[in-house]
């Protein structure tokens, strides 16, 4: 193709006009292409350094070990009786680590074994057992809490997650299932949270049912746990804990029961309650 300054050309005559499209399209796609792999390795080495920057969970083994120290042992001491420890339930430790969330249906009736001292028992690193006075007490029986002052030394408080948890969560908590038969040792369990409904708790006794007591149940209900797992007698106060985070979701309560309270142990229903730990945050800010 011969021509002189100025001449014009019809490039399509000669088949290059089309040819020059196609390889610009073609350089269009292959740039595009390259564009989307570059941000996909980018998010990528994002994600991989958000990896590496976020704090890891704990494992529930961990979870279980570092909160079992904590998990104590609530009932009556006396020195002249045989046992002379006599066990009610389990408690734990919050707020500043010198007080005890536990159930007010662990505790003994007012006057009842007025010759025993309410007391506590701490395991040492040792494995040994230390008792505890329980110098004041706190109680709250419409949501059927207490709290304990034991005084000094602190033991190490497990964190409150005050947030109602959803269902499906899975959780830990950990007691003393059939109190000395297993010989006071830390019993753990797992299960999940499998629904969130309104209860209103009856009075530990006919001789509980005064003006007051009849005036909460009437006043309304609250919200409880069930949870899909099986608790023990014993198990009453200890801690329910996220199975993630190793907080406290609430306070093991009672187990639904089957046909008779012997039954519990025979022919246990996979079925327990505790009481939301928000209401455990609520009397401590009192």
């Amino acid at each position: 193709m011969r021509g002189r300054p100025g001449d014009e050309f019809d490039l399509g005559r000669f088949g290059l006009m089309p040819r020059m499209k196609c390889m610009v399209q073609t350089g269009r796609r292959t740039l595009a292409s390259t564009l989307r792999s570059l941000a996909a390795v980018l998010a990528l080495a994002a994600t991989a350094v958000g990896a590496q920057n976020a704090p890891s969970l704990p494992s529930a083994p961990e979870i279980i070990a570092r909160s079992k120290p904590s998990v104590v042992l609530v009932g009556t001491f006396n020195p002249l009786a045989n046992p002379r420890f006599a066990f009610r339930g389990t408690g734990f430790a919050v707020a500043d680590g010198t007080r005890i969330a536990t159930n007010a249906h662990v505790l003994p009736e007012p006057g009842a074994e007025q010759e025993s001292q309410l007391v506590v028992q701490v395991k040492q690193p040792s494995g040994a057992w230390e008792i505890r006075k329980v110098q004041d007490v706190r109680l709250e029986r419409s949501h059927d809490l207490a709290i304990l002052d034991i005084g000094a030394p602190a033991l190490q408080p497990l964190p409150l997650k005050t947030e109602l948890p959803q269902e499906g969560t899975e959780v830990l908590f950990i007691g003393f299932p059939i109190g000395g038969a297993l010989g006071f040792s830390h019993v753990s369990h797992r299960g999940m949270i499998s629904a969130i409904t309104p209860v209103a708790l009856p009075a530990p006794s006919s001789n509980s049912l005064n003006a007051r007591n009849l005036s909460q149940l009437r006043s309304g209900a609250f919200n409880i746990l069930q949870m899909d797992a099986v608790a023990y007698p014993g198990n009453s106060g200890g801690p329910v804990l996220d199975a993630r985070t190793g907080e406290v979701l609430g306070v093991i309560n009672m187990v639904l029961i089957k046909n008779t309270k012997e039954s519990v142990l025979a022919q246990p229903s996979g079925i327990s309650y505790a009481i939301p730990i928000e209401n455990v945050a609520r009397i401590l800010q009192r």
